[in-house]
Formats: C-alpha cells, sequence, structure tokens
C-alpha cells in the first residue's frame, strides 16, 4: 500500500503543529519521521490515524483520497499505530487486549479461543513469545510492546506506525524491535518510524525525512553522519559529544553504607549497596535496567517501605524519612517514569513546575498558593529550557513526552540544592534539548553540588560522569573513573567484576550495548 500525506496542516488555536507537510511511504519501507521533540511528528501520525481532523490538506490511499472521522476508520484501511504510551488495558489478558472493540464471537459471546489461536499464530511467526492469557500488567514493557504491535497486525495493518516505540525499552529489546521491524518490513508491511534516536534511525531505515516545527525541512539519507542529521534537526550545529572540565571533587556530601530493599514477595531487590558522592562530582549508577536501579533512588528519596543501611546526607540520615522531608532537605529528584511519579497530567505547566515547592515562599504557603509567583516562575523558565508549549496554563498532557522532561528537569534544577539525584535525565528528549540538559547538570556539578545520575545510556554514563558505579543483581560491582573503557564497562554490566573485565578486555573481548544487555538478563 503507497501512503500520502498532501499538505497536511494541524492548528491548535493559534498553534500550527503541522504546516502544509508532504509525506510519501513506499510499499514495504521503514520511513523514519525524524525530530525534536514537540515538532508535529505525533500530531501529523495522529492526523494519519483518525485521531485529529485535519485543517488542510489530504490523505491519499494508493492513489485515492481518503477521509478517516476516527481511528477505526483508518484500521479499516489498513493502518496501525503503536502509541508511545501504549493503549492496553492492564488487567486484561493479552487476548483480551488483543481483540478489544473488534471481539469474535460465537453464537454471540466472545469467543475467547478464537483470539488465543490468533495471538499464538502472530507470536509464533515473529518470534514473540507470548502467553495469550498472560496478564498485560504482568509482562515487561517490551512485552507490551509486542502486544500493541499484535493488535495492529490482527487487523491486517499495512502501514505500521511506530510513535517513539523505543523510548522505554531496554538496549536487547530495542534490538529486538528493530528486527522485528525488518521482518514486517520484508514481508511488505510498510512502516512510519517515529523517534529523535539518531543511532536508531540510521540502523533501520531506508528513508528519512526530517521535520521541525512543523514543516518539512528535508531528506536524509541512512548514511549520513550523525552531527549531519542532528543539525537537520535541530537548525543549528549541534555537539554530539558534551566538553567538560576536569571535576574538582570536595568533602563526601552523601554516604550510603550497606542499603538494602526487600519487597512484598521477600526478594532482595538491592544487596548491601554502598558508595559516595562528593560535592562537585557526578558519579554516574550504570546498568542494564531491572538491576537495582530503581529500588536504589526510591530508597534515598522515601519512597520504599522496607530499607535497611544508611544513607547520610550532609551528616543527615535519609533513610526513615519521608519522600517531602527528603525533599526539602535539598534533594533534587528526577524519576526515571515522569508520567507516573513526575507530573500531574491534568495540572498546568505552571503547577506542575512548583509541584515540591508549591507551599513554600514565593510560590505559597501552608494556607494558599501565589499565582502571580508561580505564572512568573512559569514565564522564566518556559523560554530557558525551550519547553514547547502553547500557554503556561496547558495541561502537562497535551505537551509530547520530551518537552514533559524538560519540565520535571526545570523544577529539579530551579533552587538550591544539597544534591541532585537524576533518574534516566534525558528520557524520551531529542538531541538538541540532550546537549542543554547535560550541560546544565555539569553546570550543577561545577557550583558544587554532588551529582547522582542513573541511566541505561552508556553514551550518557560516560559523557556526564567523573566516576562509574556499575550495577548488577542489586550489588554494586566496582566503582571505576568516568573514562573507563565502554568495553569493561559492558562486561561489568553483564555481571564481570572490574578486574576480570579488564583481563578479558585486554585479551580482546568486546560486548556491543545490545550484548552486554543479553548477557546481562541471562547472567
Amino acid at each position: 500500500m503507497k501512503l500520502e500525506l498532501r499538505g497536511i496542516t494541524k492548528t491548535f488555536g493559534t498553534f500550527v503543529a503541522n504546516d502544509a507537510i508532504d509525506l510519501v511511504v513506499e510499499p514495504g519501507e521503514i520511513h523514519s519521521l525524524l525530530g525534536e521533540n514537540g515538532a508535529g511528528k505525533s500530531t501529523l501520525m495522529n492526523v494519519l490515524y483518525g485521531l485529529y481532523r485535519p485543517d488542510g490538506g489530504e490523505i491519499v490511499i494508493d492513489g485515492t483520497p481518503v477521509s478517516f472521522s476516527d481511528p477505526g476508520d483508518a484500521m479499516e484501511a489498513g493502518i496501525g499505530m503503536v502509541h508511545q504510551h501504549f493503549m492496553l488495558v492492564p488487567v486484561f489478558t493479552v487476548a483480551e487486549n488483543m481483540v478489544l472493540g473488534n471481539e469474535p464471537t460465537r453464537g454471540g459471546l466472545l469467543d475467547i479461543a478464537a483470539a488465543r489461536t490468533l495471538v499464538r499464530e502472530i507470536s509464533a511467526r515473529f518470534g514473540f513469545d507470548l502467553d495469550p492469557d498472560a496478564r498485560v500488567e504482568d509482562l515487561p514493557v517490551g512485552a507490551q510492546q509486542r502486544v500493541e504491535i499484535i493488535k495492529a497486525l490482527s487487523r491486517s495493518a499495512e502501514v505500521l506506525v511506530l510513535d517513539e516505540p523505543t523510548a522505554v525499552l531496554t538496549p536487547q529489546e530495542t534490538d529486538e524491535l528493530m528486527a522485528i521491524m525488518r521482518q514486517l518490513r520484508d514481508e511488505g508491511t510498510s512502516i512510519v518510524f517515529i523517534t529523535h534516536k539518531l543511532r536508531e534511525v540510521k540502523a533501520v531505515s531506508d528513508r528519512i525525512t526530517v521535520i521541525r516545527r512543523g514543516r518539512v525541512v528535508g531528506e536524509a539519507d541512512p548514511s549520513a553522519d550523525q552531527a549531519e542529521l542532528a543539525s537537520l534537526m535541530v537548525g543549528r550545529q549541534v555537539s554530539l559529544a558534551q566538553e567538560k572540565a576536569e571535576a574538582t571533587p570536595g568533602e563526601v556530601a552523601l554516604e550510603v553504607e550497606d542499603l538494602r530493599v526487600t519487597d512484598a514477595a521477600g526478594t532482595r531487590t538491592l544487596d548491601g549497596v554502598s558508595f559516595d558522592v562528593r560535592h562537585g562530582e557526578v558519579l554516574a549508577i550504570a546498568g542494564v535496567q531491572g538491576n537495582g536501579q530503581t529500588e536504589l533512588t526510591e530508597a534515598l528519596l522515601g519512597l520504599q517501605e522496607t530499607v535497611h543501611g544508611s544513607a547520610r546526607l550532609e551528616g543527615r540520615e535519609l533513610v526513615g524519612r519521608s519522600t517531602k522531608q527528603v525533599l526539602d532537605a535539598g534533594v533534587g529528584f528526577v524519576p526515571e517514569d515522569r508520567t507516573h511519579d513526575a507530573l500531574v497530567a491534568d495540572f498546568s505547566v505552571a503547577e506542575n513546575l512548583v509541584l515540591d515547592q508549591h507551599d513554600r515562599p514565593p510560590f505559597g504557603s501552608a494556607v494558599a498558593m501565589s499565582l502571580r509567583a508561580i505564572a512568573e516562575n512559569a514565564k522564566r523558565l518556559i523560554p530557558e529550557f525551550d519547553i514547547r508549549t502553547g500557554s503556561a496554563s496547558a495541561a502537562a498532557s497535551t505537551l509530547s513526552g520530551g518537552n514533559q522532561q524538560k519540565i520535571v528537569m526545570a523544577r529539579a534544577l530551579n533552587r538550591e540544592l544539597s544534591l541532585l539525584l537524576a533518574s534516566q535525565p534525558t528520557r524520551g528528549v531529542d538531541v538538541g534539548s540532550i546537549e542543554f540538559l547535560h550541560r546544565r547538570i555539569l553546570d550543577e556539578r561545577d557550583k558544587g553540588t554532588p551529582v547522582v545520575i542513573v541511566s541505561t545510556e552508556l553514551d550518557e554514563v560516560t559523557q556526564l560522569a567523573d566516576r562509574i558505579a556499575v550495577m548488577y543483581r542489586g550489588r554494586i560491582l566496582g566503582i571505576v573513573p568516568g573514562d573507563e573503557d565502554r568495553d569493561v564497562l559492558g562486561l561489568m554490566m553483564a555481571g564481570y567484576s572490574a578486574e576480570a573485565a579488564r583481563e578479558a578486555v585486554a585479551a580482546g573481548a568486546r560486548t556491543t550495548d545490545s550484548q552486554l544487555a543479553d548477557e546481562g538478563d541471562i547472567a
């Protein structure tokens, strides 16, 4: 199926999200739509999928203009979409989610056996390994995404739109997704891949269209280098490698000793973690996701119920304190999941920018908030952090994922800090904004603030860290210098000690990001 978007225009009030966009997707190709967060990529695909009605232009399928009043029309025409935030019912099974809205029946009753059979058939075809009777809430993120893909394929999608599909995936899951994309393409399915991640675009695309501020600014070949793609995205030269001054660490600010966390099932998820962080340094916590990083940050923030051990910030114990008390002690926190833990979706941008300070001057007191101070704060931070929003009063839910992340980072950095604790600080953020946010993190370090970042992105770890602590199965295997060899880090993330990893690398061992994820899961 050949898909054409001709002169698509979509406005929201005075804001032009899509400005006369032309796009052609040929049958059986992976066509990447590359652009910054807020560039208009998702809006364009929501028009294609019938979620928005265009204010101008037309959609053409195999030479015939079509009009979609809702997603049902788009699906009927052979268009499927996997959204960045999954549209699944957590308590339903895989089979129930797959047929939701298009239920097979027999004798007027739901034919769940037919749904299970269809899940097995599609899973076998693409190697998805999905249990039809598994509850979605019990599945890892990568498996939930495969459920979304199965939903689209079960309705005979000939064009599959993937909206920022790797934003919450591990390197291993990303590689698996790319293999699935190539297989779908080879079998004739066209894929529109919406992303801002340059490596992934280069690895999987057949063609690339770049959108900037609602307009198509050019096409690029997958062979183009990352710097060229980055400058096309943001309209200026972008430094992909952050320059940083040599750290001058001061006294120890945070001391963590023998920190242990036990979950509700009695499993030790954090097992005797000890480290310290000094004023004026960045300690990066590296590791494949799911090795205790989440539990570590939650333990420090008072979000875990069963915590043993000690974490002292400037001599004051954090373990046993409430989250509010920890934040009031000067900890700036960036949670790894902005949707569930960092934002109130229905609150305005301005309100979200003061969530952790709304009851303190100048924004308010125990009795009332100062709307003027909150508005002035937003007026300053929105341009400073380039938060793309039509208004400070717009709900946070109306912003793209990357712009939501900028709100979270702006809030965390908008006061004097005793500690900056940032988990996945640039997850879902475009390359231009990553450059800016990395600079702000390093500026905070240079002011003398102790900084802890948790990241599954090795590029981010090596660019920011003065020291790197590698976590594996709830423990820290070793703390190494920030300029440690990537292959050594990779082997450590797969379970090697620092000494064993260095010996293996010296003997010629190498590992890629995806391989280390595989090994880390197996070991």
